[in-house]
């Protein structure tokens, strides 16, 4: 991990570093603080590792609970360049919304594409966040994540046994993504935008079911995925707290 710049604001310092050519940012408690808990932000499709929702979770999870938290830019996205395949897949993405065709099918293909290829980055990223010395090494994470994110998400924890716990929000479904989810067995809490048109409600609902979690709750809410209201942020960042709240008290230098 080759940490590239360092700011520090209102009790919180942000360090962007790089881990191979993958470029990510991590926001924790200022130096002198105790050994925190690790959580990991997964941006959604087209979006970045500084998107603004990622960033307030991020600042509230520091601030309000002490968290130590990472985001990285997926492959295509932010500060890293699409492939000719990503590009094709996006376009025909663009495509059907233009036509008013369901887009649905070409999102799930193209975030599967991505999250296949996002997973062994996490992990790469994952050994070396758990080096730093204000990380406890032995200690549960957690995984958040919104569309893009899930899917990443959800792929990371049904096989890293790392993740402890898993925060997840809208998601464009298919039947690969229904395989991974019977996989997942850490706790899980699923939150749904209710109202949101390009998103079908009954596939929400089956894939929480196929979660294999034994604890697991799903949260509905009114309105679209995007923006996300300030208190849905609050209590995802709570049910980490509850999972990942172990074992805080070293203090690092």
């Amino acid at each position: 991990m080759h940490f590239t710049s360092e700011t520090s604001s209102n009790g919180v310092l942000e360090r962007t570093f790089l881990v191979n050519d993958v470029p990510g940012v991590l926001w924790s408690p200022e130096p002198g603080s105790a050994v925190t808990p690790l959580l990991l932000l997964g941006h959604s499709g087209g979006m970045h590792k500084r998107a603004p929702g990622l960033v307030a979770t991020a600042l509230h999870g520091v601030t309000t609970h002490g968290f130590t938290v990472a985001a990285v830019d997926a492959p295509g996205h932010g500060d890293r360049e699409r492939s000719r395949a990503d590009r094709q897949q996006v376009e025909a993405i663009q495509r059907a919304r233009v036509a008013r065709e369901p887009i649905a099918p070409f999102v799930a293909e193209h975030t599967m594409s991505v999250a296949e290829r996002a997973v062994p980055e996490w992990r790469a990223t994952l050994d070396a966040l758990q080096t730093l010395p204000e990380i406890d090494a032995a200690a549960p994470v957690g995984y958040g994540g919104m569309m893009l994110g899930v899917t990443t998400g959800m792929m990371l924890t049904a096989s890293d046994s790392r993740i402890a716990a898993a925060g997840f929000g809208a998601v464009f479904v298919n039947d690969a993504l229904m395989d991974v989810a019977r996989q997942v067995t850490v706790p899980v809490e699923y939150r749904v935008p209710w109202d949101d048109e390009d998103l079908d409600r009954g596939a929400a609902l089956a894939l929480f079911d196929a979660v294999a979690s034994g604890e697991k709750s799903l949260h509905a809410r009114s309105g679209r995925c995007h923006p996300a209201p300030d208190h849905e942020r609050a209590d995802s960042l709570r049910f980490f707290a509850r999972h990942l709240g172990q074992g805080i008290g070293q203090v690092f230098s």
